[in-house]
């Protein structure tokens, strides 16, 4: 993995639609190089997102009564909630790499972060011939609990990474999460029967060099 040095943003519960607004000023900033590398930490209420490709019948009932947004970012859809630790990346990519590299980097520095945290996990490689797979799995229930979608624009990331560490899951079977219909998601709660927030917050942060 490549060295990187990122500055810290951190905050509480922010709106989804507010927060793409800053991201997308953070971005403009950083493709300007008005500010450095940029891990942003915080959570949202409760929200289902979309990826441009996202079927339709992937969506949630709408009688469950939580938002459905379109977003820019790749992937399909996934859920946000209370609970769990969004991290958006605002990168300036090197001329010799692109956005699945960087995905990949990202996945890495979570595992790491995971086992710093007490919980084995792994990516997992791509099948020939299949859509890219990201995220992050425990290596002992097979479990999906982290979720990625980015994108780049004029070499610059965006959007990132959502981990669950004590959130509600139940949100997660009204939908079709990340295009994958046999994905169990978790949360380090599940799996190791406790987390704290400020602490998976200040693991992450390490994990990404973030200050």
């Amino acid at each position: 993995m490549r060295e990187r040095s990122l500055t810290l943003i951190q905050d509480e519960l922010v709106d989804y639609e507010k927060a793409m607004e800053r991201m997308a000023d953070l971005v403009a900033e950083r493709q300007r190089d008005a500010r450095p590398d940029t891990l942003w930490l915080l959570s949202h209420p409760s929200v289902f997102t979309v990826g441009r490709r996202t079927p339709l019948h992937h969506l949630p009932d709408p009688t469950r009564g939580i938002p459905v947004v379109e977003t820019g970012r790749g992937g399909q859809l996934t859920y946000h909630g209370p609970g769990q630790l969004v991290g958006y990346l605002i990168v300036k990519l090197g001329d010799d790499e692109g956005i699945v590299d960087y995905v990949r980097e990202v996945e890495l520095r979570l595992v790491e972060a995971l086992a710093a945290l007490g919980l084995s996990a792994e990516r997992r490689d791509t099948p020939p011939g299949s859509e890219l797979l990201t995220g992050v799995w425990t290596v002992e229930t097979g479990r999906k609990i982290v979720s990625i979608g980015m994108r780049q624009s004029r070499g610059v990331t965006s959007h990132g990474f959502a981990l669950n560490v004590d959130g509600d899951l139940e949100p997660w079977h009204w939908a079709i999460p990340c295009g994958m219909p046999e994905a169990d998601m978790t949360s380090l709660l599940r799996e190791r029967g406790s987390a704290d927030m400020d602490e998976v917050r200040a693991v992450v942060a390490k994990a990404f060099q973030a200050s």
